[in-house]
């Protein structure tokens, strides 16, 4: 191998002892090709230390954006088992952390209940939510419990020239450490030197020390055709580029160049995923699609709204239908959640959108019931009591019921900041519309 890994090893078992306020480690572990030679290396360092002396706590944080490609989290989520038992086994101080975004910031949340529109360089919304703001989350309560923390990145010179001069801007005169955005982190690039074929050498060589398969690793790749997606932990972070393992959903890039190839080589049942991301893609610009209004109700020439509420909701039937023909093979993936369809409900309530309902598309597609908590006993009493008030007038207990939904809307996402707005807006809508009909 080009690159002397013992050597290596030597100065990352250094950095681990080189001071005694034992300020933790924080490995941002993607299971790319990148970060498992960082982790590998780091594991092998810190393992020739005495176990009296391996007090600093080493975080392997991973960040699972709930849209990431099926095949590739089901290989990390299995790799970061392994780290953890074989971390209990060996008594390393290592730690498996997996960073999710809020449910308010999810893909799907965005997307289906707010109508954002399918990103792109010029609107690029996922990033921050999805990636950026969960991992800071968790490296901010590490900073607050211990003052200082380092952040091992396995990002790499030979990379691309972009990579090479975010890591020479931040360095630190005389130390192996570099600044980073965030206040008392520092970055740790101790593969920053290693050139992409020897890395591939070394991991075919160099068993993985957690138990892991390499050669496994190396197959995905080759299967894929692909880059890997580094943990992003904020702006400076390169982005994905056009071939790359990530979000199946990305529409930033123009094809997704390594689910196609993993479709070629056998992975059929993900073409629904394809389908739905290609259909994304083409909503963007998409008139029908999309509303002419911002939310705000501001109009602009050549710049589209919101989607509107016929898309978010055919787009959640398609979805459905994706995850129901997919479970035929996988019956393991659920492409959204139980917390994320409550929350487009929710969310479609707030935008005064009572023509679709959740439960009902989710029932249609998988014939079972959805409860969104709005279907027990004593709903039903109550729904039946506020009938008999308004003498059973339908367009009364439709507008008190869309008056409830909103309020209810607000407690489960527990805003009520501006409910008395939202109220006030809606009743103004009801009425103007009772004067033009």
């Amino acid at each position: 191998m080009a690159f002397d890994h013992k050597e290596l090893i030597l100065e990352i078992q250094d950095q681990y002892l080189a001071d005694d306020n034992n300020r933790p480690w924080i490995v941002g572990f993607s299971g790319g090709k990148d970060s498992t030679l960082l982790l590998q290396l780091t594991w092998l360092a810190v393992k020739k230390i005495s176990e009296a002396n391996r007090t600093r706590p080493i975080y392997v944080v991973c960040n699972n954006t709930l849209v990431e490609n099926p095949k590739v989290i089901e290989f990390v989520e299995g790799v970061l088992g392994k780290i953890q038992k074989a971390a209990h086994e060996q008594s390393m101080p290592v730690f498996v952390k997996q960073t999710t975004p809020a449910l308010e910031d999810t893909f799907w949340v965005n997307l289906i209940g707010k109508g954002y529109p399918s990103p792109n360089n010029v609107f690029r919304w996922c990033t921050e939510r999805l990636k950026i703001n969960p991992t800071t989350k968790f490296i901010l309560e590490k900073i607050s419990d211990s003052g200082e923390v380092i952040i091992l990145l396995g990002t790499r010179s030979d990379e691309s020239s972009n990579r090479a001069k975010n890591l020479k801007k931040r360095e630190v005169k005389g130390s192996r450490l570099r600044k980073h955005i965030l206040q008392n982190a520092y970055v740790y690039a101790a593969i920053k030197d290693v050139k992409t074929d020897d890395l591939w050498q070394y991991l075919a060589q160099v068993p993985s020390p957690w138990g892991a398969s390499n050669k496994e690793l190396i197959t995905l790749y080759k299967n894929a055709n692909s880059g890997d997606c580094p943990l992003v932990i904020d702006k400076t972070t390169p982005s994905c580029g056009n071939s790359r393992f990530g979000c199946w959903v990305c529409t930033v890039v123009k094809r997704d160049k390594s689910m196609e190839a993993l479709i070629e080589n056998g992975e059929d049942w993900m073409e629904p995923l394809m389908e739905l991301r290609d259909l994304l893609a083409a909503s963007r610009d998409d008139e029908n699609a999309r509303e002419k209004k911002r939310k705000d109700g501001t109009e602009e020439d050549g710049k589209l709204g919101p989607y509107k509420p016929k898309f978010r909701a055919d787009f959640l039937e398609s979805l459905l239908k994706a995850q129901k023909e997919i479970q035929v093979e996988q019956p393991d993936i659920n492409l959204i959640n139980y917390q994320e369809l409550v929350a487009i409900q929710v969310l479609w309530h707030r935008d005064n959108i009572f023509d679709f309902n959740v439960a009902e598309i989710y029932g249609k597609v998988l014939g079972r019931t959805l409860d969104l908590q709005d279907s027990n006993d004593q709903v039903i009493r109550e729904k039946q009591m506020l009938k008999e008030a308004c003498q059973n007038d339908n367009e009364d207990f439709q507008l008190i019921n869309e008056l409830l939904a909103l309020q209810k809307s607000k407690t489960i996402l527990m805003k009520n900041y501006g409910l008395q707005n939202d109220l006030e807006n809606h009743l103004e809508k009801v009425v103007k519309n009772s004067k033009t009909s």
